[in-house]
């Protein structure tokens, strides 16, 4: 089941069970403390989470959710960071892996989890990032659950620094390139018409030029071969996805896990061979069977789609794709920071 990173207030959130990240003492703290008690109801919650008493760090307790639009609270007490040194990161693994547990315990198919420990316990977010993901990752593994990881801002979420710096570099070259290349055609034709001249293979040459310039770097990866185009022209993109499937000896749930899909939808493909994904489901695919950008093209284009240089989310893409990266989930990250839609399933 899919990992989602969603911008939003996690009291608003309809999903089985919310993680409330709790005070220790049977108290009211600040951040998503309050902002739940408020939202479920303070006297009624309060009341309830007196009687349960003092929390050790990583410990959970659940309660009714009451007034929120959920099931259950799962309460947390998250690590406040001191330096590192006082196995934070241990205990800020055990938090995820309890809260997943409680609710797979308590039979939900969905959570809602904010970024622990990165409000007032001074947590490095870009660290915290990354426990959340790989520990929630795992769990997902062995288990059927839908997982939102709840940002209320995007200065509440840090990735690499290093990643966004290549990033950042890759779309300003592509957009710069894109208008670069429009501005360029648009003037060689009016030349062309205005002059009245037979300067048509000029043209087209120098356009080639212009594009090898700006595809220099894409034209790297392997080219299919003849055979292969030829053999598929006249498939449809599920017959398309299962023929790869095959080709590569994976497993279903391998792909659409890989994929971040739910099992679901990724049934209904596998039972309609003329089914038609959304874009971003068929480069979620496209990105669990590793394709290069030769094949990704042609296959998204089965279902209708293309890479564009004028779509930010093609663009970043794009740029994994060129660095051998399918780490769906750190491409989401890319993604959510840049408020471009995400791959796989999408948010109800």
């Amino acid at each position: 089941m899919p990992l989602l990173i969603v911008r939003n207030d996690i009291t608003e959130m309809h999903v089985d069970a919310i993680v409330n990240t709790a005070n220790p003492m049977p108290t009211v703290g600040s951040g998503v403390d309050s902002a739940i008690y408020k939202k479920a109801g303070w006297t009624e919650l309060l009341n309830i989470r007196q009687k349960i008493g003092k929390l050790a760090v990583s410990n959970i307790a659940v309660t009714p959710a009451l007034n929120l639009k959920a099931k259950y609270i799962v309460h947390v007490v998250g690590p406040r960071w001191r330096g590192g040194d006082a196995h934070e990161a241990e205990l800020l693994t055990k938090c995820y892996q309890n809260v997943l547990e409680a609710a797979t315990e308590y039979g939900c198919e969905s959570i809602a989890i904010p970024l622990i420990s990165t409000g007032n316990y001074d947590f490095p977010k870009e660290l915290a990032l990354q426990i959340a993901k790989e520990t929630i990752s795992k769990y997902l593994e062995a288990n059927d659950l839908n997982v939102y990881l709840v940002v209320y801002d995007r200065e509440s979420f840090q990735f690499s620094k290093r990643l966004f710096d290549d990033v950042q570099s890759y779309i300003e070259q592509n957009l710069e390139q894109e208008r670069f290349l429009k501005h360029s055609l648009s003037r060689r034709s009016l030349n062309r018409i205005e002059a009245c001249v037979d300067s048509y293979d000029l043209h087209i040459d120098e356009e080639h030029k212009v594009c090898n310039n700006i595809s220099s770097k894409e034209l790297k990866y392997a080219r299919r071969s003849l055979d292969d185009l030829v053999a598929e022209i006249d498939s449809t993109f599920a017959e398309s996805l299962f023929k790869y499937i095959d080709d590569k000896g994976l497993t279903d749930p391998e792909v659409y896990k890989r994929a971040n899909l739910d099992r679901k939808l990724f049934s209904k493909i596998r039972k309609n061979k003329n089914y038609k994904p959304s874009k971003n489901t068929a480069l979620a695919l496209a990105v669990a069977l590793e394709l290069n950008l030769d094949e990704t093209k042609d296959f998204i284009g089965k279902a209708g789609y293309a890479l564009t240089r004028s779509s930010k989310m093609d663009i970043i893409v794009e740029f994994f794709i060129l660095q051998g990266n399918y780490d769906i989930l750190e491409l989401n990250e890319v993604l959510f920071y840049y408020e471009e839609p995400l791959l796989g399933s999408n948010v109800a």
